[in-house]
């Protein structure tokens, strides 16, 4: 037991941390062990006051999301040598993990998982019902049809876990203070930090919330709303079982995902916890709107276990010894979820040196890699890897309370669904942000949710299959997509692309900001380019459209899930250079249609006095102009790859403008298309997405970004000497575009590439191809197997399929197809 130390050793501070569950005390650890001077963390009560204390201390290899598996693998190995570093035990059990499936789509789901694990260290195997069996001796087999196994799972006693990283953190010299309550914090000019507590105050340089459920009051004093929830959640432990004390070995952990819970040994009884359905789950929504209760730390809810019988009935069924067994405990303890249960952290967008390790639903076994991500981006200026899907700013003001505590039931609630490629779930929607189509449109389609915003994936026709059937093979939208894919390539199409990011920045230094900023050229007055932000070292950060709309004054297009992501960078290195600059975030005030096809010149003609014509309005040039007398701005861009305009305008104009549009469009036959048609579009064209071709994983010379980056430039921009020295070094992989000979699935991203038996790469983006009739994939392949003609193998659902490496890209783009024929080639189609 530790001795509390009431006291402020310090008045400064390089980095405070609010918070001493383990999150806050693993970042304190790394820190410290990196050589960072002057941490301090300050908690409340007690360190693992909160959630910690009671969590059931599962540790497992497995995520589906790709880099969280790194977080989860850095954790694991962490607490193996945790008790030989700081010479405390940890009691952590490594018996290993099965995930069962009893029905054939779950069987699916864990083939479709495997094949996302052959390019990870990870160990983590399909396993017979036989195997299954032999491992765990006292299941019912009746429904069992596979598992999904990983050795190294187990659990931590998450008490011991967070007293060992707090004699690691106290060892490299973090100061570690409880109980100091944080009172208020106070934001100074220079960037820096005044933290109130009843002890006196701290200076910081840079302040971290890691106070789990208390994580919204924190962010109450600077103005945020944490989009955060506490859930109920229960776990039961029994009293000893003689078959599980007559075993020789612990028993795997083991989740059975139709049940909805997981089950392991606790000494010779077990321990079982249920995720209940949206209906029957708990959220503690009074903290929300009053905050935690002032003496809350070490305190539980009072127990229902009318709420979990269905799963207790099922436990009992699938592990019939629990029928017999005595229940002496049952625990219910407070765990915050955020919407989409993942955590948030990275720094805030909007506030200066905040950052934030909130909204774990499973703290125990991220709290490891975390503090080490944390501390690693801190130190080095980037993120070690991508993890956009846990950046805080993926939440906006479009984020409310209503919407939290819907989403939060829905994934709670879903646990341990079924997890599809491009899935969807509707709790909570549509929020506020809605394009002005969305009444017109939302039966006409297939909405997706991208940000907040809806956004149409497929229209519906008279016959069609209509409504949301995800699957792991072609579903009722694969012939839809093919036939708005023809609507693009033959006649003229319209699309929504409101959900985009839409920054205006004007001033004195914009062209010396954005030649700073991007690595390619700053575009001239009227002239529009493809720009990307790199990292330090030399990584994509973002991709973004730049146009120089007036002198000084440029508008930058950024995708949906990326809008505050990039305007929190754009805002720090404006700060740190001192740049006179204005930037508006103009995202949710304009819509934008994107009109695409060989009649969109036709279709646009019609609307205005503006000269069209290709020798007046060139490729990648942008201007103001009136469409039926509404002010728009042109860009003569599309992702379609395809002749079209992206079009800006007034949010309240879009429905306006698109009928318009539609009516002139008659004649040319026009109609909608969705972001499904346009995946397979831009794919054929060779086009990059950033999150799938490129991110912070990636450097630009293999993602095949040469084009837009002009090391040449006089501009030192941000990662230019990095870029230079990997240049010189070589690339040990490189992007390929390759087909694939498949049957009834198509590549989604991030399978296993394999060659001569070993997996050497992995996909990043794919799609069918309407145009060539297979499927087609970028992926990532060492260099020397990276020329066109050489022949690998894709794995899909637990078969590897012959592919190709092609020439890109599959199909020219329109510009390119122009200059051929002006040329006097016959370009292929």
């Amino acid at each position: 037991k530790e001795t509390p130390s009431p006291s402020l050793v310090k008045d400064r501070a390089d980095t405070l941390i609010i918070g001493g569950g383990c999150v806050g005390v693993s970042l304190a650890y790394h820190l410290a062990k990196a050589g960072l001077k002057d941490v301090v963390l300050l908690e409340k009560s007690e360190l693992t006051a909160g959630s910690t204390w009671h969590a059931a201390g599962l540790t497992t290899y497995f995520h589906p999301g790709i880099n969280l598996k790194k977080i989860h693998s850095y954790s694991i190995k962490l607490y193996e040598k945790l008790e030989e570093e700081t010479g405390q035990a940890v009691g952590f059990h490594q018996p290993g993990s099965i995930r069962i499936a009893s029905t054939p789509t779950r069987v699916d789901e864990f083939k479709y998982q495997m094949t996302r694990a052959g390019w990870h260290p990870t160990e983590q195997y399909l396993i017979t019902p036989e195997k299954v069996q032999e491992l765990f001796p006292l299941l019912n087999m009746d429904t069992v049809l596979a598992g999904l196994y990983n050795p190294g799972d187990g659990h931590i006693d998450p008490y011991s876990l967070t007293m060992a990283l707090a004699a690691g953190a106290r060892k490299y010299g973090a100061q570690l203070n409880y109980p100091v309550q944080v009172t208020n914090l106070n934001y100074r000019s220079d960037g820096t930090w005044e933290v109130e507590t009843p002890l006196g105050i701290i200076q910081a340089k840079r302040i971290v919330n890691t106070a789990g459920f208390w994580a919204r009051d924190i962010g109450k004093m600077i103005g945020l709303q944490h989009p955060l929830i506490p859930v109920h959640h229960q776990y039961v432990v029994t009293s000893t079982i003689p078959e599980v004390k007559a075993l020789k070995t612990e028993l795997p952990v083991i989740r059975d995902l139709e049940g909805s819970y997981y089950l392991r040994q606790e000494r010779d009884g077990l321990l079982f916890g249920p995720y209940e359905s949206e209906e029957k789950m708990k959220l503690q929504d009074s903290w929300v709107t009053n905050g935690v209760p002032p003496g809350f730390g070490k305190e539980l809810f009072e127990s229902d276990l009318d709420r979990i019988m269905e799963h207790i009935e099922a436990a009992m069924e699938m592990v019939p010894v629990l029928k017999k067994a005595d229940i002496v405990n049952t625990i219910a303890g407070p765990i915050t979820y955020s919407p989409d249960i993942l955590p948030m952290v990275g720094p805030h967008q909007g506030v200066r040196n905040y950052w934030v390790a909130i909204g774990f639903g499973y703290g125990i076994i991220h709290a490891g890699g975390i503090g080490k991500y944390l501390s690693d981006w801190m130190l080095e200026g980037e993120p070690p890897f991508d993890l956009i899907e846990l950046d805080p700013n993926r939440y906006g003001k479009w984020t409310t309370t209503e919407y939290t505590a819907a989403k939060a039931r829905e994934s709670y609630g879903f646990n341990n669904i079924v997890g599809y490629p491009k899935e969807e779930r509707f709790a909570g929607r549509p929020t506020e942000r809605t394009s002005g189509l969305y009444d017109l449109l939302k039966s006409k389609c297939s909405m997706g949710f991208h940000a907040g915003w809806e956004q149409p994936h497929w229209f519906y026709k008279h016959g069609d299959d209509t409504g949301y059937k995800p699957s792991f093979r072609r579903t009722n939208w694969f012939d839809p997509v093919g036939r708005e894919y023809k609507q693009v390539m033959e006649k003229v199409g319209v699309i929504d692309l409101s959900p985009f990011g839409k920054f205006k920045v004007k001033g004195t230094d914009s062209v010396k900001l954005l030649d700073h900023l991007f690595a390619n050229v700053v575009p001239k007055v009227g002239s529009t380019n493809i720009s990307h932000m790199l990292t330090p070292r030399g990584k994509v950060y973002a991709e973004l459209t730049v146009s120089q709309l007036y002198p000084e004054e440029f508008m930058l297009v950024t995708g949906s899930g990326s809008e505050l992501h990039d305007l929190r960078w754009i805002e720090d290195k404006v700060v740190k250079g001192g740049y006179k600059v204005e930037i508006q975030n103009v995202t949710d005030e304009m819509g934008v249609l994107g009109v695409a096809g060989p009649y969109a010149r036709q279709v646009l003609q019609k609307l205005t006095n503006e000269d069209l014509s290709d020798g007046s309005f060139k490729f990648l040039q942008s201007r103001p102009l009136k469409l039926s007398d509404i002010a728009v701005t042109a860009i003569r861009i599309s992702y379609t790859g395809e002749l079209g305009w992206e079009l800006y305008h007034r949010k309240e104009d879009s429905l306006a403008l698109y009928s318009a549009i539609m009516e002139a469009g008659q004649k040319e036959g026009i109609d909608n298309f969705g972001t499904y048609a346009l995946n397979a579009l831009r794919l054929e064209k060779g086009f990059r997405a950033w999150g799938a071709e490129m991110n912070c994983d990636t450097n630009p010379l293999e993602a095949g970004l040469e084009y837009f980056v002009k090391l040449n430039k006089p501009a030192d921009f941000t990662g230019k000497q990095a870029l230079k020295q990997i240049k010189e070094k070589g690339l040990r992989r490189k992007l390929v575009y390759l087909t694939l000979e498949t049957d009834n699935v198509d590549p989604e991203g991030n399978e296993s590439v394999w060659y001569n038996g070993k997996v050497i790469g992995n996909t990043t983006s794919g799609s069918f191809s309407y145009s060539a009739q297979q499927s087609l994939a970028f992926a990532y392949v060492p260099t020397e197997l990276s020329k066109v003609g050489q022949k690998l193998e894709v794995e899909l659902l637990g078969k590897n399929y012959p592919a190709t490496i092609i020439q890109e890209p599959l199909v020219l783009t329109e510009p390119t197809r122009m200059r051929l024929q002006r040329k006097g080639e016959s370009p292929k189609m």
